[in-house]
Formats: C-alpha cells, structure tokens, sequence
C-alpha cells in the first residue's frame, strides 16, 4: 500500500497536469483570437435579406430596359469593358446587375453608348 506522501504527490502532480492544460488552452484562445479577432474597422460585405424576393444578394441594379436583345447588348457591352454583368426579368422589364465595385464603371460605360 503507498504511503501518504505519494498520494499527496499523485494529487498535486495531477492538479500541476490540469493547471498546465488551462494555461495551453487559455494561451491558444488569446492566440487565435488576437490573429483572427473580429476588428470592426475591416470593411464587410453587405449581405442582404435571404428572404426578401425582391434582393439579388451583393449585385445592384445599373440598368433596367424593355426587352431581353435590349439587355444582351447592354451586357455584352459591359463584358467588353471587363466589367462582370447579368441579366435579370423583372415582369416585362429586365435588369442589369452588377457588383457592388463596378456600379460606377458600368455606369460610365453604359452612358457612353447612349450617346
């Protein structure tokens, strides 16, 4: 039978290993957080409402004309600039969206061709 002074040794040498483990956990916890930490000065996307009908996520709207050629032209004229577009039917309209960064080009590229 072991003695009273190799329990108590068992004991502190299991509290020692458990205290080691908290200190390990605690220092990744501060480690992860410091490198991946929510700074909310980084600019985020602006995720619209999933359950809105009407929201097309991060495209806007630069356009909207009567008829599908209409929209075609209008696109592949924007995919000639290297600006991404798409189409999209809105009832008997159809929209042109594009993402947020390229609203002011596709604009500029599309007032172009109406003159």
């Amino acid at each position: 039978m072991p003695d009273a002074s190799a329990r108590i040794w068992v004991i502190l040498g299991g509290l020692l290993l458990m205290a080691v483990v908290v200190v390990v956990v605690v220092v990744v916890v501060v480690a992860l957080r410091w490198t991946f930490g929510g700074d909310r000065t980084v600019p985020t996307a602006r995720l619209g409402d999933p359950d809105d009908p009407d929201a097309f996520g991060l495209l806007e709207e630069v356009s909207r004309v009567p008829g599908a050629v209409a929209a075609e032209v209008l696109r592949g004229r924007l995919a000639a600039a290297g600006i991404r577009a798409t189409c999209s039917r809105d009832g008997p309209a159809y929209r042109i969206l594009v993402f947020p960064d390229d609203v002011k080009a596709a604009r500029v590229v599309l007032s172009k061709g109406s003159l």
